[in-house]
């Protein structure tokens, strides 16, 4: 293993570029490859909150994209993973450090995680952790995610229902990730939690098309985009 490279699983943060680490900038401009997730129009989310990083390179190899459907389809993404990772493991295996791009923060929701499951037991990998876009949206808000003793619950769009439902009631403070295609189930489960009054909303965090909606009342009751989450906190916090 000693003559293999590193897998570096890096987070570049929400979308502000300056909301990069020193740390995640040094593994960036270090790495021999780069490698990221793009979507179906080649763009990749992640290459760019990092194209001030990637500017400073001087790149000798092309880049391992993996390509990745919009599909809720376990099987086509597995697969774009399998493809993307025997690429990565070639390049180990010559010995060249790969940097795999990830927003937000690597093994927090994060894509990095798939990639990590198949390789490292074959090869040396570290994580250089990033911002999270939980902790972004509370700056964004100015608003505490918890004070003293309140409970904390993150989920995502893809739970049920009934899930969404019990956590809001469970929970004084609930972040709901990944709500694009959700938030129509996530609207209903606060109105009939009585929690809507309590909830905020946010898309794409840090970059130039950010939106807040503190009301969400107002939110049309269809479909959001791919980059949008929900803060739900008590509005009377008092001394819990």
């Amino acid at each position: 293993m000693a003559s293999h490279g590193i897998l570096y699983g890096v987070g570049v943060g929400p979308g502000d570029p300056e909301l990069l680490t020193l740390k995640a900038v040094r593994h960036i401009e270090e790495a021999d490859v780069i490698a990221y997730l793009a979507g179906e129009s080649g763009q990749s989310q992640a290459k760019q909150i990092a194209q001030v990083a990637l500017d400073r390179r001087q790149p000798e190899l092309d880049d391992i994209v993996i390509g990745m459907p919009m599909s809720t389809q376990r099987d086509a993404a597995n697969e774009a993973y399998d493809q993307g990772v025997t690429l990565i493991a070639c390049a180990l295996e010559q010995g060249l450090d790969v940097a795999f791009l990830c927003e937000g923060d690597p093994l927090f929701f994060g894509s990095f995680a798939y990639v990590m499951e198949r390789l490292i037991h074959r090869f040396k990998v570290q994580v250089i952790p990033g911002i999270s876009s939980v902790h972004a949206a509370a700056s964004a808000l100015q608003h505490p995610l918890t004070v003293l003793k309140e409970s904390f619950c993150v989920m995502s769009g893809r739970h049920t229902h009934e899930q969404l439902s019990d956590a809001l009631k469970r929970h004084d403070s609930v972040v709901i990730m990944k709500a694009g295609r959700a938030r129509p189930k996530i609207l209903q489960a606060l109105r009939e939690t009585q929690r809507e009054a309590d909830a905020q909303y946010l898309e794409h965090i840090g970059r130039d098309n950010e939106r807040i909606e503190r009301n969400v009342s107002q939110l049309a009751d269809d479909n959001g985009p791919y980059f949008s989450l929900f803060v739900i906190t008590r509005q009377e916090r008092g001394t819990r």
